[in-house]
């Protein structure tokens, strides 16, 4: 016989069994992988992958920890059923010799061009500054970095979309000034750049790393992070030059980032934390991880569990390749990046 406290403990044993147990049969989950068992950094973050000519690429920022001045962006190819050791290709080298940290690396294959690999550095979020590198043997040699311009960023964490007039929109935000959306564009790869205003204050609440998805009538939606406990939205009917007010959608977030993509067959789908915000808090775990599907961007069904265990799985990345398979990666326990490959058709 349960006494009232042994009582609660159980029931907070079958809580916790329930919410941490292991997902069941995926069948649309192909491959399930770490990209790397060991590497000359101890922590990793932020990953991003790219489909170039030569094969999947994958890239993230590591280092002692997040923010030390030893973080670069390293890069990965995938071989067969392997990936090849981290390389290190990017680091926050000044000209004076001072070493300051990489963040959140972006890769966007330009069609028949060149790879081209965004990232920061700087020794903060409020104070970084964005840079690019050129690469046009799909990732394994790199030119030198190119600054960008004076408040331009890039990309912020998820990949640009390449619109129907051959403009790279790149969703971009800011956290200098309250956490404020925006977006910048270029129309020859990065050499030129244009930039909207801001389509949040910051006030309400901050919103960052904005992910965008193309629906079929032209129009765009903007899915972004923020401190509210929801996922918000922001909707353009004119190619990303103006945005509509950022409002909440259903989808919870724990003020952690995620990534989406717009399907072949005009379906949607968002890689992410669904996990609610507890009240008081601007935060919340970053498990368990998720895919879900959407047939219009406003109603979203979960597809696939990813991780359903105690620990960090975030910041994702997700791109679908040219046969129609659907590629992703995550921080997994900030250890290490896992890659894995999932059929849409089965989703």
């Amino acid at each position: 016989m349960y006494t009232l406290s042994g009582l609660l403990t159980a029931l907070l044993l079958v809580s916790c069994q329930i919410v941490f147990a292991q997902p069941g049969p995926q069948p649309a989950v192909l491959r399930s992988q770490l990209i790397y068992e060991q590497a000359p950094f101890p922590q990793c973050h932020a990953s991003t992958l790219a489909e170039t000519p030569q094969g999947i690429v994958a890239a993230w920022f590591g280092g002692t920890h997040e923010r030390h001045s030893d973080v670069g962006i390293w890069v990965s190819h995938r071989q067969g059923d392997r990936w090849t050791a981290p390389v290190e290709v990017a680091t926050g080298v000044q000209p004076d010799g001072k070493r300051l940290p990489c963040w959140n690396p972006v890769l966007f294959q330009v069609p028949n061009r060149e790879l081209i690999l965004f990232y920061k550095v700087g020794p903060s979020p409020s104070t970084w500054w964005g840079l690019l590198k050129r690469s046009t043997d799909g990732g394994k040699t790199w030119s030198e970095a190119e600054r960008l311009p004076d408040g331009i960023l890039g990309p912020i964490k998820d990949k640009p979309v390449l619109l129907a007039n051959n403009t790279l929109l790149c969703p971009s935000s800011s956290e200098h000034d309250n956490w404020r959306v925006h977006f910048e564009t270029t129309n020859d790869w990065g050499k030129t750049w244009q930039k909207t205003e801001a389509i949040n204050d910051g006030k309400a609440f901050g919103a960052i790393q904005p992910t965008v998805l193309v629906h079929k009538n032209g129009r765009l939606q903007a899915l972004c992070r923020s401190t509210n406990g929801f996922v918000v939205e922001s909707w353009s009917a004119d190619n990303g030059k103006t945005w509509s007010p950022l409002t909440n959608t259903d989808l919870p977030n724990p003020n952690s980032g995620f990534d989406g993509v717009t399907l072949t067959d005009g379906r949607h789908l968002l890689i992410y934390n669904p996990v609610s915000v507890n009240p008081g808090k601007r935060s919340g775990p970053r498990t368990p991880l998720s895919v879900a599907v959407s047939p219009d961007g406003k109603q979203w069904k979960s597809a696939v569990i990813l991780e359903n265990e105690p620990g960090e799985y975030s910041y994702p990345a997700i791109i679908q390749t040219s046969d129609g398979l659907v590629h992703m990666t995550y921080t997994w326990k900030r250890q290490r990046i896992k890659y894995v490959v999932v059929d849409p058709k089965k989703l």
